[in-house]
């Protein structure tokens, strides 16, 4: 799962006075310009690169999400880049990438991201916020895993 809803929220002064569904939906199209940057970048190989999976129906330039064939060419050892996060307004791509790794039965969840880890709120904006030092599902709160 790939992000940038920050790329026109966070950035753009226009995002201030935009309603949030418009801004969130142009986010998503952010995270879909981030998608194809590797997915147009051939294999060493020779194979075709990365294939990107988009939550929003942009057949010329993604396939659309649909969990079996993900979940087909991951078992081909093919690299599936995620997008869009989950096609609605007001939910994070960090929220969109847990549901994928729970579709796809994924073994790790690895966020790159500017802070050393997962917080109970943004440690950039917050100083009280409280460092979690591990996360791992338990068998009862994790269906399907």
């Amino acid at each position: 799962m790939v992000g940038g809803g920050n790329f026109f929220r966070g950035v753009a002064a226009a995002a201030k006075n935009m309603d949030r569904v418009t801004a969130d939906t142009m986010g998503m199209l952010a995270t879909v310009l981030n998608a194809l940057a590797p997915a147009g970048r051939p294999r060493a190989a020779g194979g075709a690169g990365p294939g990107s999976w988009t939550a929003l129906e942009m057949p010329q330039v993604a396939e659309p999400y649909i969990r079996g064939r993900a979940i087909r060419h991951l078992e081909k050892g093919r690299v599936v880049v995620f997008a869009a996060g989950t096609s609605n307004p007001y939910f994070s791509t960090d929220t969109a990438a847990t549901l994928r790794a729970l579709e796809i039965r994924a073994q790790l969840v690895a966020k790159g991201t500017r802070v050393d880890g997962v917080y109970d709120q943004d440690p950039l904006k917050y100083s009280d916020a409280v460092l979690f030092p591990e996360i791992f599902p338990t068998p009862r709160s994790s269906p399907g895993l």
